[in-house]
């Protein structure tokens, strides 16, 4: 987890130690065939209220990688401490549902380390999603909370467990026990990250060795020995494995062997390549501060398998990804992916009667003020919701908010993927009523009126005079 609980410790050694490996030389691993589906992942980019949100990020062959959304933050907690760090997918196993699930924890906009660490959110933040596009608002699931004394909740993951039939969630809690206060592992069993069963101990290090991060990848059979194996930042990076989720684990080693040690890196990101049996295991370089690197394998239970690609054999795009999950895409959910979050510039709305005015949002109420350079006035204009060639207002800061009409007053209002929903967030995009060099924008399902301001207001209006003309024409500027 990208949960710096260590003291600044070795990095800036770290490329050159990892380099120092035996053993043939990496091949970057290729896409099985040019129409396989790609990868997504689901990450944070740092500190701050903007960068422990949730961002994606997309790559073709597993070790290149695009920020979507133009980088911007994809969804936004408005629940719990309203940040969220170490976010993991969780795909159902027919495919018809996802989740994310999230550490609800904002450094540096209200809480600090120590405070997190001995009185921290006992709950994770949960998003729910048919498609993988269109997401529920966040909703807060308290895991921690029947743990005597446990004092947060931290990096969780899940992974479907065909023994129960149902999925077993499990994070980091730090807690009291024995005398010894540290950071566990602890589990539960959910169907649906609304209810959870009692939470149990999961994993937990000798003496006061803590363990915070740990994710779990199924192996096919004929590779090594194990059905799972699992990756866990606890001083190193620890692999075990078992034959059953909940059963005995063994432990197989770890990635010192290479240089990579819990003083530098955490938050170990299992990845299988598309078309082979290669894995990357990703670890965050939160010692150096550098994000996230790959280090590949054949054989995810044998320690002395992995490797570092060479330099210049992978990138990470634009943004700093932190602890987050990787999804194997299919077709139609890359295609839904791709569509949805395209690297639409941002941009603000210009009155042209008022030229120093700008259409913002503030309290979710939609206006034009003056000079507003902030993300409030930034907006990205999507294809329209409720038809082709048509347009909609997604809220830069707000994503998944987009400028809508109700009784011919404006809102920023989260989409819930309904009909009414979509018709009253669309317009088209015409020319403008007071200089054809600018813009109007003509509501879909009331074709009559414009989007205008009034009173510096945002509203919808029949258009009949020259003062509401100048006040329905905008221009899309920086």
């Amino acid at each position: 987890m990208s949960l710096s609980l260590r003291h600044a410790r070795l990095s800036a050694l770290l490329l050159a130690v990892c380099l120092l490996f035996t053993g043939q030389a990496v091949t970057t691993p290729q896409r099985a065939a040019a129409a396989d589906p790609g990868y997504l992942m689901v990450h944070f980019t740092g500190e701050g209220p903007t960068n422990q949100q949730m961002y994606l990020s997309h790559s073709t062959d597993g070790l290149h990688w695009n920020d979507l959304n133009g980088g911007g933050m994809v969804l936004r907690s408005t629940v719990g401490t309203k940040g969220v760090r170490d976010p993991a997918f969780v795909r159902s196993p027919d495919g018809s549902k996802y989740w994310i699930i999230a550490t609800d924890l904002c450094i540096g906009c209200g809480q600090d380390w120590a405070g997190s660490i001995n009185n921290g959110s006992r709950n994770l933040v949960v998003w729910e999603s048919t498609d993988l596009v269109t997401w529920s608002q966040p909703r807060l699931l308290n895991v921690a909370g029947a743990i005597p004394d446990g004092r947060n909740a931290w990096a969780p993951e899940a992974i479907w467990n065909p023994e129960t039939n149902d999925y077993v969630l499990y994070w980091a809690t730090n807690v009291p026990v024995n005398g010894v206060k540290k950071h566990r592992i602890y589990y539960a069993r959910t169907s649906d990250f609304r209810t959870i069963t009692t939470p149990q101990p999961y994993i937990e290090r000798p003496g006061t060795q803590e363990i915070i991060d740990t994710q779990i990848v199924e192996v096919p059979s004929g590779v090594g020995n194990y059905r799972y194996v699992r990756a866990s930042g606890d001083g190193q990076i620890t692999l075990e494995g078992s034959n059953s989720i909940l059963g005995t684990w063994t432990h197989l080693g770890n990635l010192s062997g290479i240089g990579l040690t819990g003083a530098q890196v955490e938050g170990p990101l299992w990845m299988k390549f598309n078309g082979t049996n290669k894995w990357a295991v990703y670890v965050d370089q939160y010692a150096s501060g550098r994000g996230y690197m790959p280090v590949v394998t054949t054989n995810p239970s044998d320690p002395a398998s992995y490797q570092i690609p060479a330099a210049g054999s992978y990138n990470m795009g634009g943004t700093k990804k932190r602890h987050g999950w990787i999804l194997n895409l299919t077709a139609a959910e890359e295609s839904r992916v791709l569509a949805r979050w395209p690297n639409t510039p941002a941009n603000r709305l210009q009155s042209y009667n008022f030229q120093d005015r700008y259409v913002r949002h503030t309290n979710f109420d939609v206006r034009i003020d003056q000079n507003i350079t902030s993300d409030d006035a930034k907006f990205r204009m999507r294809p329209g919701l409720a038809g082709t060639g048509t347009v909609s207002f997604e809220s830069v800061n707000m994503p998944g908010h987009f400028l809508r009409h109700a009784n011919y007053d404006f809102q920023l209002v989260y989409n819930d993927g309904s009909s009414q929903f979509a018709a009253d967030a669309t317009f088209r995009q015409v020319a403008g009523l007071a200089d054809p060099t600018w813009s109007s924008f003509q509501s879909y399902n009331h074709p009559d009126h414009y989007i205008r301001h009034f009173a510096y207001g945002l509203r919808l209006d029949r258009i009949t005079t020259t003062t509401g003309r100048g006040d329905a024409t905008f221009r899309l500027t920086n």
